[in-house]
């Protein structure tokens, strides 16, 4: 499905610094079960003020693994000035790269840090984490969006996805995510036309295509599968099958990659949803 280097694969099969440090100098936490991604991150100073360890836990894909490993590995010997500098692009660059779609993994890990850093020197979380809600679905606020749009160069409302996972749901925010995007890029784009109305025979029709052609190939290179069961309206319930049935990422595949696929070839107000037979 996705084309990972080998570093990032080594980091995802042998993840350095797994773990908690009990007695940690600072802690963050991002991220939740909900959503699919999960990270804590934990740090202890030396006598000269610089990180002697690190070590976190995650719950979440192989980049997500692999990502927050290489970070523990990147802050070791900084002091908090110099780890502070550290971008998420620095942490895809460190693993040779990530796929655009994994991209939320490395900003994911860019954030804990900063919260930690930030619980060392007793600030607040809301410090951190300012701004206005935008995406429900992520709870990712507005000036999450404008960062990740100006310090990566962003210009759809795809590529927010990719970094932040803000318009990755139920697409409520993506007028939203445009309007952020247009006012930092300074330009007005033409107002998006909306979707063609299917009717239920065109729609299942044009899903069963779509997950012919564009989902089941890639979810069997990796020895999974998938089959639609039903069509409610815009409820697209599927079964995973094979390696996805068990895979603890699975319901980020039916999000990031399923369910975007869904909206670029069918219609943009689809939501996939996991029924286990």
């Amino acid at each position: 499905m996705w084309e990972y280097t080998d570093k990032v694969r080594e980091h995802f099969l042998n993840p350095k610094n797994v773990g908690e440090i009990t007695d940690a100098d600072g802690v963050g936490e991002v991220g939740s079960l909900a959503c699919g991604d999960a990270l804590k991150l934990t740090f202890k100073l030396d006598d000269e003020g610089k990180i002697a360890d690190a070590k976190f836990q995650t719950f979440g894909c192989a980049s997500a693994i692999a990502s927050s490993s290489a970070l523990t590995e990147m802050v070791k010997g900084l002091t908090l000035e110099d780890a502070a500098k550290i971008t998420n692009d620095d942490i895809a660059q460190f693993l040779g790269g990530l796929p655009k779609e994994k991209m939320h993994c490395s900003v994911m890990g860019r954030d804990a840090l900063e919260r930690a850093i930030a619980d060392f020197r007793g600030e607040s979380v809301e410090k951190v984490v300012e701004g206005n809600l935008v995406c429900q679905c992520f709870g990712v606020t507005d000036k999450e969006i404008e960062r990740a749009v100006k310090e990566n160069g962003l210009s759809t409302i795809e590529d927010v996805t990719s970094y932040v996972k803000a318009g990755g749901g139920c697409s409520q925010c993506h007028d939203d995510i445009q309007e952020i995007i247009d006012s930092i890029q300074g330009t007005k784009k033409p107002a998006r036309k909306k979707p063609e109305k299917l009717t239920n025979i065109q729609k299942i029709r044009l899903i069963e295509e779509t997950l012919d052609r564009e989902i089941r190939p890639e979810l069997k290179k990796d020895g999974g599968d998938i089959e639609l069961v039903d069509v409610d309206g815009d409820r697209v319930m599927v079964n995973l099958k094979g390696a996805c049935a068990t895979c603890q990422a699975s319901q980020v595949t039916l999000k990031e990659y399923v369910e975007k696929r869904l909206h670029e070839f069918v219609t943009p107000t689809l939501v996939v949803e996991e029924v286990r037979q």
